[in-house]
C-alpha cells in the first residue's frame, strides 16, 4: 500500500541542491554499519526546526569524511543517536524502528482492544495509578464486553498498576488481557472490586468523526461533533458531518476535541473551512521553517489557506461567526492549530481545560535520497524512520507561542464521579457548552475527583500526538 507523500514538493528539489552544494549532504557514504546514523544525521541536518541552535548538526561540523565517520560510530544505538541530536526546546521528535507501524497510525490503524482511557496517579506523588475508561471505539472487542466510559480499572492480568508496569502490562506485546476493575469509594478513595474484563487487541481502525448530532433546545439548533484525530483519509466522513449539520440548519456548533491530540495539518485546515466559509483564499496558518528551508520556500509551500474544496468535491461550509471548543490536557497539536488558525476571524469560546501546548509540525523521513517513502532507492536494509520537529505554526497575525497551552474561557475538569455519556446534554461539559450557547443554565455538581490524567491512551500509538504536514496536491 502506498503511503500518502508526507514531504512538500518542492523540498524534493531543494535535497537535490544540497547533495551538490553541502560535502556532507548525500555525497559522502559510510560503512553500511552506520548507514542508519548517516541517514539520520543528513534529515536532521537538512530539516530540523532547531539545526541552527545544535552544534553537532551544523553544515561545518566536520573536517573530513573520516571525522563524519568515527563521529557516527560513536553511537551504535540509532535511537541514542537521534535523541543526542535532539535541540533542548525540542519535547515530541521522535524516532521508530518500524515506519509501518507509524504508517499505519496515519490511517487510524492500530492494535487495540477499543477502550481509550486516562491514567491517572491514586495520590499525589504515589507510584501507584489507576485507570479510567474515556470511550470504547465501536467495532471493537471492548465494544463486546461489559465496560464502558467512566468505568475505573486498578491491575492488569491482577498486577497493581504503576508508574513502572503501566507501559508493559497496557501497552505490551500481549494482546490477550484482562483489567482488573476498581470504584471510586464515599471519600474519593479508589479500591478493587473483584470484577475483571478480559480484552483482546485485533486490528483496528477508529473513525476520528466519533460522534455528530444535532440539538434543539428552545427552538435554537445545535449542532455538536466530538473529533478524535485529524486523519487525512476521514476528511470526506467529516465533509460529510458538515452537509448533515448544514441540512439541519444549526446556527451554533460545539467542537468536542477534548481527546483529539493532532495529526494532519491540511485536515485541520479543511476543518477550519468548513467551520466558517466567508473566509476562502485567505490564510488560515503559516509553518516557519529553519532557514535552510525557508530560504528556498514560496508562500505557496508554506501557507494554508481557507479552502472551498476536498478531494474534487465542495467544503460543505457552515460561516459561522462563533466556535464554542471544549478541550483537556489531552488536546494538541492540530487541535490546538484550530483554535489559534481561527481565532484572528472569529469568537472562540473554550471550555474544559488547558490544551498541552504544541505548536510544531513534523514529518516522517525515510532512509532514500529524497527522504520520501517511495522513492527508488528507498533502503531495504532496514525500517528505521525520524519524525523530527521541522516547523512552527504561526496564524494570520502571526502569533503562536502557545506552548504553555490555550487556556479555556470556562475553567471546567471532567469530574470521574460524573462522567456521564459522551453526547449527551446532561454531560458535563456539553451541558456547560450548550448553557454557553442558550444562557439556559444546565444542572451543576459540585466537582469531586478531577481526571487530571498524566497519560492516556491515544499517546502510546507510534503518532501519538504528532502534528505531521502533507505533500500539497
Amino acid at each position: 500500500m502506498t503511503m500518502k507523500k508526507l514531504l512538500f514538493l518542492s523540498i524534493i528539489t531543494l535535497v537535490c541542491c544540497y547533495s551538490c552544494d553541502d560535502r556532507d549532504d548525500n555525497i559522502f557514504t559510510p560503512n553500511a554499519e552506520l548507514e542508519v546514523q548517516d541517514f539520520i544525521w543528513k534529515g536532521m541536518n537538512l530539516y530540523y526546526f532547531w539545526q541552527e541552535d545544535v552544534p553537532d548538526l551544523a553544515d561545518d561540523r566536520f573536517s573530513s569524511d573520516e571525522e563524519y565517520e568515527n563521529y557516527l560510530s560513536q553511537y551504535p544505538d540509532p535511537a541514542v543517536f537521534f535523541n543526542h541530536l535532539l535541540f533542548t526546546e525540542d519535547r515530541f521528535s521522535f524516532i521508530t524502528d518500524n515506519y509501518e507501524e507509524l504508517q499505519n497510525s496515519q490511517q487510524g490503524n492500530s492494535n487495540s482492544a477499543g477502550v481509550e482511557f486516562g491514567l491517572r496517579r491514586r495520590s499525589e506523588g504515589s507510584n501507584d495509578i489507576f485507570g479510567y475508561v474515556r470511550y470504547i471505539i465501536p467495532n471493537s472487542d471492548a465494544s463486546t464486553k461489559n465496560i464502558q466510559r467512566g468505568d475505573i480499572f486498578v491491575g492488569v492480568d491482577g498486577q497493581n498498576l504503576t508508574i513502572g508496569n503501566y507501559q508493559e502490562l497496557l501497552f505490551g506485546a500481549n494482546n490477550d488481557y484482562t483489567l482488573n476493575m476498581g470504584e471510586i469509594t464515599t471519600d474519593n478513595s479508589i479500591v478493587a472490586n473483584g470484577e475483571s474484563v478480559a480484552l483482546t487487541k485485533t486490528s483496528l481502525t477508529e473513525n476520528p468523526v466519533f460522534i455528530n448530532k444535532t440539538f434543539t433546545i428552545n427552538g435554537q439548533q445545535i449542532g455538536y461533533l466530538m473529533y478524535n484525530r485529524f486523519t487525512a483519509n476521514f476528511d470526506d466522513e467529516l465533509n460529510n458531518a458538515f452537509a448533515q449539520f448544514k441540512t439541519d440548519g444549526i446556527t451554533d456548533l460545539i467542537l468536542d476535541m477534548r481527546y483529539n491530540p493532532g495529526g494532519s495539518v491540511n485536515s485541520s485546515a479543511n476543518l477550519a473551512s468548513m467551520v466558517t466559509g466567508q473566509f476562502s483564499g485567505e490564510l488560515f496558518v503559516k509553518l516557519r521553517y529553519n532557514s535552510k528551508i525557508s530560504n528556498t520556500l514560496d508562500s505557496e509551500d508554506t501557507d494554508y489557506n481557507f479552502r472551498e474544496q476536498l478531494s474534487g468535491s465542495a467544503i460543505n461550509h457552515l460561516n459561522l461567526n462563533t466556535l464554542y471548543v471544549i478541550t483537556t490536557q489531552s488536546t494538541a497539536s492540530a487541535s490546538e492549530l484550530i483554535i489559534n488558525g481561527l481565532n484572528p476571524y472569529i469568537d472562540i469560546i473554550q471550555i474544559g481545560g488547558t490544551t498541552t501546548g504544541k505548536n510544531e509540525a513534523s514529518v516522517t523521513l525515510y532512509d532514500s535520497p529524497s527522504f520520501r517513502f517511495d522513492d527508488d532507492g528507498l533502503n531495504p536494509n532496514h525500517t528505521w524512520a525520524i519524525q523530527p520537529l521541522i516547523s512552527r505554526t504561526e496564524n494570520s497575525e502571526g502569533f503562536s507561542d502557545y506552548t504553555s497551552g490555550l487556556v479555556p474561557d470556562i475553567a471546567l475538569p471532567e469530574d470521574l464521579t460524573n462522567m456521564d455519556i459522551l453526547g449527551d446534554e446532561t454531560e458535563p461539559l456539553l451541558a456547560k457548552a450548550i448553557e454557553t450557547i442558550t444562557g439556559t443554565a444546565a444542572k451543576s455538581q459540585a466537582l469531586q475527583k478531577p481526571a487530571q490524567a498524566f497519560y492516556g491512551s491515544e499517546l502510546a500509538t507510534p503518532l501519538g500526538n504528532t502534528m505531521y504536514v502533507e505533500l500539497k496536491e
